[in-house]
């Protein structure tokens, strides 16, 4: 296992006391900021490197030199600053920290429980505003600013957007209102590193000349190159005396700034992904990248007569064994892959999430019939209507965290008309913890259950998922949701060779008298086979475990067989409680009549998730194993759950 090394806390109180010329001190800075970053990701396992790379230069500059705090000398008065891109949070915490403005244990507890968020979160102090899906930043702005004006405070207001993130709508819905208000307090800053999450923003959907764009809504604008510190700082200079419009710096920056082989300038020709944007690098890149990053620390160091760098070192965590585990998101990218090889109305719309969804082997036997709509979840919902209406047959694909929401108005639309569209939301569920709960898809059940014509479906293993793909474009007559989890699963059980996926039915994975437990999915019917395991041997209670893929409708009749001579019956969501596939069965329960002595017992997320490692979230929400057998025993013996 290789060591992992970071800036400690007294190094950077060194370098602050160099008392340099600011270009150079803020270089010095950032590269610390850099090195922190960079073990921040690698020790949590997951983190966006190249866009905190992006942006860091100009977050050390503003925290720096250009935030202002209390000296204006009316109560209350502070400049504020945010991301509305969310992904760059690494090196932003790595700035506050080597500020002493958040704890240093802080760097080692990216995305851990109890620890920072895998994005913004102001139970995080220093974070002015969480994140979510994209284009929200300049509209939360303009909110504070009111509120600081209806309260007779000063402060401005500094919003970092990202360039893939001007795809979204609310981001244009934002600039005219600020404008006309005469907003001069907000300055928003184009973190313009020309790539988004899948590939060039060019290549989706052209920017064009943002320059006019933005003086076309009543902007100032100004255009910088993010990594010349004194430019940056010129340019700033030139907007602070102009008071009586929003301001915008436009600043061309290099996803992955810092570590030459990361830098987007370094892909090769032709190449279409950039390969740091999400995920912790390998033992071979960090080491690479690490030993550049403290290469160029001690240049500059050496350029201020300071003495090298003093590292400190941590064991890299050890990561889960993944040997076995089963994963959905590929499994589903070969079943979609052979459905289209029969059906050519087959029609793939994507949102900016092509390496996520799945996407690349499809896109790459059918370039003519995939369509990369970039990150404008609403126009690709709609986009798949009209080929809908037109005779095409279009499987539609983003997070369910944002398809299911975003473009939920959409979605209805499209039913309304009643032809045949299929959604995949990827990421769905609790799992992965890390992060945080703007990407935690825990309520996309409920968004989406009361869609008229639209089924709800979530499979629970690999063969599964092809089952559920062929029901979705081959069997259905109705629209579906295909609901899948990304994470790599263990799959403690096997569904019975006889077993085929029908329209509100289910399967039992275990067998057992005493109580009957509903679930679906990887993560929670494998903590259920799990409970189910522990209830016996400790408790010599039987349970069975019935997989019911369908989320929201059940067949009666097959329901009343299930439950016949039950008395405890648990439901078990990958979702909140409210909303989620028990609340459904248990209603269809009541009105089945069931015995008077019958009770149900539904868990899942009764609050916001946590954030953390995948095991940490499900035991803070008693969600594991271990927590569910001992809720579930005391039901039985007629207490609560916990």
């Amino acid at each position: 296992m290789i060591t992992l090394q970071y800036v400690p806390a007294q190094e950077f109180a060194r370098t602050r006391r160099l008392g340099t010329d600011p270009v150079l001190s803020t270089a010095i800075f950032a590269t610390l900021c850099r090195i922190n970053t960079l073990y921040m990701i690698a020790r949590a396992g997951s983190g966006h490197i190249g866009s905190s790379f992006s942006s860091l230069d100009i977050v050390a500059w503003l925290h720096l030199h250009e935030l202002r705090g209390l000296e204006t000398g009316r109560e209350g008065a502070r400049d504020l600053f945010f991301s509305s891109k969310g992904h760059d949070v690494p090196g932003l915490y790595a700035v506050l920290i080597g500020l002493e403005r958040l704890p240093f244990e802080g760097l080692h507890l990216l995305r851990r429980l109890g620890g920072l968020p895998g994005h913004p979160d102001v139970g995080t102090p220093e974070m002015v505003t969480n994140t979510g899906p994209l284009g929200m930043g300049i509209s939360k702005a303009k909110g504070m600013v009111r509120a600081n004006r209806l309260a007779g405070r000063e402060g401005r207001v500094f919003v970092m957007t990202g360039d893939g993130e001007l795809q979204e709508g609310q981001l244009w819905e934002s600039l005219a209102g600020a404008a006309q208000a005469r907003m001069g307090e907000i300055t928003a800053i184009v973190d313009h590193n020309k790539l988004q999450s899948d590939t060039w923003v060019s290549s989706v959907s052209d920017l064009g000349n943002l320059s006019h764009k933005f003086e076309s809504f009543g902007w100032h604008v100004v255009r910088s190159d993010g990594h010349d510190l004194a430019g940056f700082g010129a340019a700033l200079d030139a907007l602070r005396p102009l008071t009586d419009r929003p301001k915008v710096i436009i600043a061309d920056t290099v996803k992955g700034r810092g570590v030459s082989f990361m830098e987007h300038t370094a892909l090769p020709d032709g190449e279409k992904y950039y390969r740091f944007h999400s995920g912790a690098p390998d033992d071979g890149s960090y080491q690479r990248a690490v030993a550049e990053l403290i290469g160029t620390a001690n240049r500059l160091l050496g350029e201020a007569s300071a003495a090298p760098l003093v590292l400190e070192g941590a064991p890299k965590p050890a990561r889960p064994d993944l040997s076995g585990a089963q994963r959905l998101v590929p499994a589903y990218s070969r079943a979609l892959v052979g459905e289209a090889e029969r059906n050519p109305r087959i029609v793939a719309l994507d949102a900016d999430l092509v390496l996520d969804t799945g996407l690349i082997p499809f896109a790459d036997r059918f370039p003519d019939r995939f369509i990369e709509c970039g990150i404008a979840e609403q126009d690709m919902v709609s986009q798949a209507g009209g080929l809908a209406l037109a005779g095409a047959l279009p499987v539609v694909h983003s997070f369910a965290c944002f398809l299911s929401t975003r473009a939920n108005e959409q979605v209805y639309n499209n039913a309304t008309e009643q032809r045949r569209i299929v959604y995949v939301g990827s990421l769905a569920g609790l799992l992965p913890g890390g992060p945080g709960h703007s990407h935690q898809s825990v309520r996309d059940i409920s968004a989406l259950g009361a869609v008229p014509g639209l089924e709800l479906i979530q499979p629970c293993c690999e063969d599964e998922v092809a089952q559920a793909v062929d029901y979705c474009l081959t069997r259905a007559e109705n629209s579906c949701y295909l609901r899948l989890v990304s994470i790599p699963c263990q799959v403690p059980f096997r569904l019975p060779e006889t077993y085929r996926l029908e329209r509100g039915r289910g399967v039992a994975v275990t067998e057992g008298a005493d109580a009957l437990l509903f679930g679906y999915g990887p993560v929670m019917l494998a903590q259920a086979y799990g409970a189910a395991h522990l209830l016996r041997e400790r408790h010599g209670l039987g349970l069975r475990v019935v997989n019911l893929p369908c989320l929201n409708l059940v067949d009666a009749e097959w329901l009343a067989g299930e439950i016949a001579d039950v008395r405890h019956l648990f439901t078990l969501d990958d979702h909140y409680v409210s909303g989620g596939q028990g609340e459904m069965l248990a209603a269809h329960i009541s009105e089945l009549g069931p015995d008077a002595g019958t009770r149900v017992h539904r868990f899942g997320l009764r609050r916001i998730p946590a954030c953390g490692q995948n095991d940490e979230v499900l035991r803070a929400h008693r969600l594991d194993a271990e927590s569910l057998a001992a809720d579930m025993a005391a039901a039985m013996a007629g207490g609560r759950p916990n």
